[in-house]
């Protein structure tokens, strides 16, 4: 048994995998580095942040072999208990965590803090994929598994609302992509990119009389088109607009009532980059600085001036990737794009080729997450999207979000490295 546990961590893990999570968590500590660089500190000092990140990254690798070292069996054996922890820890934090950063999302123990969101992705992803992957499993057409599996994520979200974090909550989203790729209707996909549209139009156009003329529009056509259709697919294509003119009826409610005032102003901000440069809309306006400074090949390793200077408030987390385009240029930031998206299309690989559903949905949720994580992230650096506290997978510093990562995608690894021995008990 021995020999066959080493045999699998040497021979069968995806090397391909492994090496390139090597190279972005090395180059995230070096960036990590570079954003809080002193000269007359070392990057191996742990009273600052890179050597508290290589810290994380040590702990990370004895997290690793731990993963590699238990029995596959163990992670689908135990996933709704692991669920269930982190949901109790969750619940904790409103109580007795402490706040960072404006949100109440870190349990402490003395000066180490962790935070439980952070983990309860890879646990919400293990529990699906154990619900999912029963025998007789169908989402499609079943009203129960439908809730059942809507409740799994509703949880977490919920929860995580009450921190106030939410960016956090908002990566649970994605685990939608992973019912529509388990058999269910696209609808709530399409209703959902609506809603979110139809939410930011809200914000733009002065009079919504224009919106419910254009949904009307469309309603009509519609069904016209589809006239000689089951009246099922009518009735549906119905609420979906009705659940559209619903939304515009409700944003300004939304806007004014549920978000805090810093989500609104950041809201505002990303409608209008040039409102408040000095106020809410600083960071992402010195973030753009910063990248664009950086021109094609970038201004060299410890030798960005907006980042030396600390124009960009917290630029070693959320805002790592300025880092990247300052001092690596274009090019650097093609090729940091370019490993994610290598990341990505590898997890996908490794997913398609599992022979269980259980490692397949774990899978489809590891490249969902890390996907929402990277374009998020970019996206809040450049403009295009508000900024709502998501880090760089392996690049941002934190142990949590490390840790977190690490485990999501190392369970997968370990999955896969048994792919064959799940076939011959099947």
């Amino acid at each position: 048994m021995r020999r066959e546990r080493e045999e699998i961590i040497t021979n069968k893990i995806d090397w391909v995998t492994v090496m390139i999570y090597g190279v972005m968590v090395f180059w995230g500590w070096l960036n990590i580095y570079s954003a809080t660089y002193d000269e007359h500190q070392s990057i191996f000092d742990f009273s600052i942040n890179s050597g508290r990140q290589l810290m994380f990254i040590v702990t990370s690798i004895f997290l690793i072999l731990a993963i590699l070292i238990i029995d596959m069996r163990f992670y689908e054996a135990f996933a709704y208990i692991i669920y269930g922890l982190i949901m109790f820890l969750l619940l904790l934090v409103p109580f007795i965590g402490k706040e960072v950063g404006g949100n109440r999302a870190w349990l402490g123990f003395g000066s180490f803090g962790v935070q439980p969101s952070e983990f309860a992705k890879f646990a919400t992803a293990l529990a699906l994929a154990k619900f999912m992957g029963t025998i007789g499993f169908r989402l499609d057409n079943n009203i129960r598994n439908q809730a059942a599996s809507f409740a799994f994520i509703g949880g977490p979200i919920i929860l995580i609302l009450m921190q106030k974090d939410y960016g956090t909550a908002m990566v649970f989203l994605v685990f939608l992509l992973v019912f529509y790729r388990e058999g269910m209707s696209p609808f709530l996909l399409l209703v959902g990119l609506g809603v979110s549209v139809i939410f930011i139009l809200t914000l733009l156009v002065e009079n919504n009389w224009y919106l419910f003329g254009a949904i009307g529009a469309a309603w009509a056509l519609v069904i016209f088109m589809n006239r000689r259709k089951k009246i099922k697919r009518m009735a549906v294509i119905t609420i979906g607009a009705a659940v559209l003119v619903v939304t515009i009826m409700s944003v300004e409610f939304i806007f004014a009532n549920l978000l805090e005032p810093h989500h609104q102003r950041r809201v505002m901000v990303l409608l209008n980059p040039d409102l408040d440069q000095l106020g809410a809309g600083y960071h992402v306006y010195q973030s753009k600085v910063a990248i664009g400074s950086g021109g094609v090949i970038g201004k060299g390793f410890l030798k960005g001036t907006q980042t030396k200077l600390k124009f960009v408030p917290e630029q070693y987390t959320d805002f790592i990737f300025c880092t990247i385009g300052e001092e690596y240029g274009w090019l650097g930031s093609l090729i940091m794009v370019g490993l994610f998206m290598s990341l990505l299309f590898r997890v996908v690989f490794l997913a398609e080729r599992q022979k269980n559903r259980f490692a397949r949905v774990y899978g489809y949720s590891v490249a969902c997450i890390f996907f929402f994580h990277f374009a998020t992230n970019i996206a809040m650096t450049i403009g295009l999207f508000p900024v709502i506290g998501i880090p760089l997978p392996f690049f941002s510093y934190g142990g949590s979000s490390l840790w977190a990562f690490t485990a999501l995608l190392f369970i997968l690894l370990k999955l896969d490295a048994h792919r064959m021995h799940v076939l011959q008990r099947l």
